[in-house]
């Protein structure tokens, strides 16, 4: 695609600024589970992949569910060789092109829309915010099955298991940071029944602004969880 790779360290802030001119969906779908990740959360696990493990610079990126592509486009600003993002939904990827052309990135990413069961190949990384399961139970397996069976290193963000009002104070008062917690031994099992192995999990702050009828406050905390994963097969 001729673009070098982005040797330099980026500052979190800017690519947090970078990622804030990103367009989120302009009509979401409850059912898809469709909320954007906003730029802190999207800004972190970028730079956990990128920096704490080398998986981003230079490397070929699988964003599935991508969305409007923040994930996508923040990990080509970074320095990926290659990167892909998969949607089913097709103004998603309608938004996520659009967003590519108004950030210089139009050459440098490649859409797909479809189900994420039709994609192949191998891929260094892969960075999802799937849907959590809220509206179909347990939706956000298949993206880890398929995740583990493409990728060699996986990024994932699943909702926290319990409602812990500590643990999102904590959160806050560490100004958008993200803070190591323990592995759930789901999560573990599921991970090693498919070939890969948890290497860490960090809990991070998602904050999301009233979208549906059935969402009764003005903006909802909550703690999602990243996992580290490595695929072993």
């Amino acid at each position: 695609m001729g673009k070098p790779a982005q040797r330099r360290l980026l500052r979190k802030l800017d690519l947090e600024l970078f990622l804030s001119q990103i367009k989120p969906h302009s009509d979401p779908n409850a059912s898809l589970e469709q909320y954007t990740i906003t730029e802190t959360v999207a800004a972190t696990v970028l730079y956990i992949a990128a920096y704490s493990y080398d998986d981003v610079v230079g490397k070929t990126v699988l964003d599935l569910g991508c969305g409007t592509g923040r994930l996508a486009l923040g990990a080509s600003l970074l320095g990926a060789d290659i990167v892909v993002g998969v949607d089913i939904d097709k103004s998603a990827i309608t938004a996520a092109s659009k967003n590519s052309e108004e950030t210089g990135l139009k050459d440098h990413v490649q859409w797909i829309t479809g189900d994420i069961s039709a994609i192949t190949g191998n891929f260094d990384t892969v960075l999802q915010n799937p849907p959590f399961g809220v509206q179909t139970r347990s939706a956000d397996r298949k993206f880890l099955e398929k995740a583990l069976a493409t990728g060699r290193s996986l990024y994932s963000l699943h909702n926290h298991p319990t409602v812990d009002k500590q643990l999102v104070a904590r959160l806050k008062a560490s100004g958008g940071q993200c803070l190591q917690i323990p592995v759930s031994s789901f999560m573990s099992n599921f991970v090693a029944k498919h070939g890969g192995r948890v290497q860490a999990a960090y809990a991070l702050l998602m904050s999301i602004p009233r979208m549906f009828d059935f969402h009764t406050k003005a903006r909802h905390d909550f703690v999602v969880d990243l996992y580290v994963i490595k695929c072993e097969n």
